[in-house]
Formats: C-alpha cells, sequence, structure tokens
C-alpha cells in the first residue's frame, strides 16, 4: 500500500505503543525520551507486537454492561432458586421466642348412625271355649281386653251373644306407652274453660253499657273478664262476653228469657270399657263442669244394669261432678254385670230437690259409657 504524501508522517513509542507526531522528542503518556532513528527503525516491530485496536462509541458500552448486569441477575435468581428456602418462624412479640407454623390437618368427620325404634311384635291370639255363665263382658274382664276387641276378632254381632262351647279367638293386649301425667284442672279453671263465651267487636257509639245491656252481663263482669282498666272501649276492640255468668234481670218478666242450653259434659271416670273385680270397691263415676249452675239446675245421672233381667235404671240429680255408685248395684253371685251410664244437665220448673218436682232437659247428654263390676274374679 502507498503512503499518501499529504500524510503527516508518526512514530510509536517504544514503551507504551502511544502514537506520537514525527516531530515529538518525548511520549506525552509516559514520558520516555524519543530517539528519532530508533523510533523510526522500530515502527514496524512496535506495530507488530502491538494488540489489535478496538474503538467503542458511549452508546455501545453502554449497552455492554446492561447486558453483563442483566445477564448477572439472571444467573443470581436461577442459584436462589434452587437450593432449598429456609424454614420460616414466627416471631410472637409477647414472647420474643420465634414459633414453627403449626401444620394443619384435618379431623375425620363422624357419621352417627340413627337407632331404629323397637317394634312390637303382635302377640298371638289365644284360643277359648265358651263355658256355661261365660258372657263378653265376663270373658274381656277376665284377659284384661275390651269388649269391642272380642266382636272385631270373632265377627260377633254388636249385643256379643254367647253359646256354651263356642270356640273364641282372644287378642292379647299391645304392650303401649305409659301416658305421660296430664295436669288436672281444678273446679274454678274447669268452670272458666266450660264457660260459653261470644267475642264482639266494638263499633262506632257503642258503650260498655251497652253491650252488657245487650248480654245481660254486668259492666263489672266484662271489665274483669278482659282485663280492662275502665268502661272506656273504642272501635274494632275485641272483647269477650261470658254468658256463663248473665244474671237474671230484677222483677217480673212477662216472657222470661230462655237460658241457652248447656253442652253435653264432658264424662272423665272411669273410662270406656273398664272393669272392676272386687265388690269391696267404690265406684265413683266423675265429669268435668259445664259451667256455674243456676240454683234450680242440676246434674242427672243416669245409670242402668244391662246384664239383670229388670235392666235396672237409677236416676240421680246432683249439684256436685261425681256420684259415688249405690250399694244396692253391687253384683252377687259371681256373675259380672255390665253398667251404662250418662249425666245431662236439667232445670227444675217447680217443688224442690227434696220433696221431688217436675224436671225438664237443660242441655245435651254426655256420651254414653259402660263398664264392667264382679264381685270375684274367675279365671276362664
Amino acid at each position: 500500500m502507498s503512503t499518501d504524501k499529504n500524510t503527516p508522517t508518526s512514530k510509536l513509542c517504544p514503551v507504551c505503543g502511544t502514537r506520537l507526531n514525527d516531530s515529538a522528542n518525548r511520549c506525552l503518556v509516559c514520558g520516555t525520551e524519543l530517539d528519532k532513528k530508533a523510533a523510526s527503525k522500530n515502527t514496524s516491530e512496535v506495530r507488530a507486537k502491538r494488540l489489535p485496536e478496538i474503538t467503542l462509541s458511549l452508546p455501545a458500552a453502554l449497552g455492554l454492561l446492561a447486558l453483563f448486569l442483566t445477564l448477572a441477575a439472571v444467573v443470581v435468581f436461577l442459584v436462589l432458586n434452587t437450593e432449598s428456602p429456609p424454614e420460616v418462624a414466627e416471631v410472637v412479640p409477647e414472647i420474643g421466642t420465634p414459633t414453627l407454623s403449626p401444620t394443619v390437618t384435618e379431623t375425620p368427620t363422624v357419621t352417627f348412625t340413627p337407632t331404629e325404634a323397637p317394634t312390637w311384635t303382635p302377640l298371638p291370639p289365644i284360643d277359648y271355649v265358651v263355658r256355661p255363665g261365660d258372657s263378653c263382658a265376663g270373658v274381656a274382664a277376665a284377659f284384661n281386653i275390651s269388649v269391642q276387641s272380642i266382636i272385631l276378632e270373632n265377627n260377633l254381632s254388636a249385643s256379643c251373644t254367647l253359646f256354651e262351647g263356642q270356640e273364641l279367638v282372644i287378642p292379647q293386649p299391645t304392650p303401649t306407652a305409659s301416658p305421660q301425667p296430664t295436669a288436672t284442672l281444678s273446679d274454678a279453671e274447669k268452670t272458666e274453660a266450660a264457660c260459653e263465651t261470644v267475642n264482639y267487636t266494638v263499633r262506632a257509639n257503642d258503650t260498655l253499657s251497652s253491650i252488657a245491656n245487650t248480654y245481660s252481663v254486668t259492666m263489672a263482669t266484662i271489665r274483669e273478664y278482659n282485663g280492662l282498666p275502665g268502661d272506656t272501649v273504642y272501635e274494632g276492640q275485641n272483647l269477650l262476653i261470658p254468658l256463663c255468668l248473665r244474671e237474671v234481670a230484677a222483677g217480673p218478666t212477662p216472657t222470661p228469657t230462655p237460658l241457652p242450653p248447656y253442652p253435653g259434659p264432658n264424662l272423665l271416670l272411669p273410662s270406656d270399657g273398664s272393669s272392676f273385680t272386687s265388690s269391696a270397691e267404690t265406684i265413683t263415676l266423675q265429669w268435668a263442669a259445664v259451667g256455674a249452675l243456676e240454683p234450680n239446675e242440676a246434674y242427672a245421672v243416669t245409670v242402668t244394669d244391662l246384664t239383670s233381667e229388670e235392666k235396672t235404671t237409677i236416676t240421680e240429680y246432683v249439684r256436685d261432678t261425681s256420684f259415688i255408685l249405690p250399694s244396692s248395684f253391687v253384683p252377687t253371685g259371681g256373675r259380672p254385670h255390665i253398667f251404662r251410664w250418662s249425666v245431662t244437665i236439667v232445670r227444675q220448673l217447680g217443688g224442690d230437690q227434696e220433696n221431688g218436682g217436675n224436671w225438664e232437659i237443660a242441655g245435651d247428654q254426655s256420651e254414653q259409657r259402660v263398664f264392667a263390676w264382679a264381685s270375684t274374679t274367675s279365671s276362664p
């Protein structure tokens, strides 16, 4: 390659290789004294020994630095991820000692299977042959079952007529749970429960006095029965009018107002189909009160001996809610007797209760119940 004549000549420092002007006597970098002859002689050798010269601009240098930092960050991230992370401990501020996080374990779910309620297996029936003098009531009392069950089991008529040598199937009683005791109401509570009431809604222009006159009940009775603080009532107010506490107006009336009929008394004891096996027992008939009776009213108790030849029947008038069966009804001969009884409200028209009088029915008749009574019990 030819050298341009217009290009100024230069020389190289033999120590550091810095390019200098040909007329320079000293190196500006390392300060070495230059010999023109030595410099020109060794120029080719210095060029041969010198490393290749690389020139970078500022943006290229910054790009290389950024690339290097990125590679270093990637290497550090990979190293940290490959190592097992240390166990993190929770520091409790109150105590100041690190505690490890507890491991949560699932609790197994326990399933409870409900136990089935015991079921009663019906007992097989008993075969029985009718003996002389047997009756449905006597057989039922001997086996502690009801007459109705014998009729249904053997397809008998309602009168339950038996004959000697007849084969019967006696159902055995099914065990039942003992009934829970029920609260017994007092006489006052029975009277209040049996009192007939009317639900009345106060209308416009109504007063407590006008309502009392309409139903023949005193203002004090309505006020006390409904818990009113005074005699003031308002439209839309609901009141209970106790008809059983009505008072008869004083003075003669040409046409007396008839009292409403009483409902049939609710019979309590003995229960229907009960049996008594001793003549020494005292049989008391009991029923619930239907309300406060008037002085001329009473309960008419009717008792009939269905097994006697004459079907003896008595009717007694009592003011109480119970009646003791007289000794004349005590069965004799060891044969059970069947009794039927009921109660009705009656009103006396004339005379008195001691000397007798005319009685009229003042209400519905109660249900009819039967019970068996035997002086002795003989096993069939």
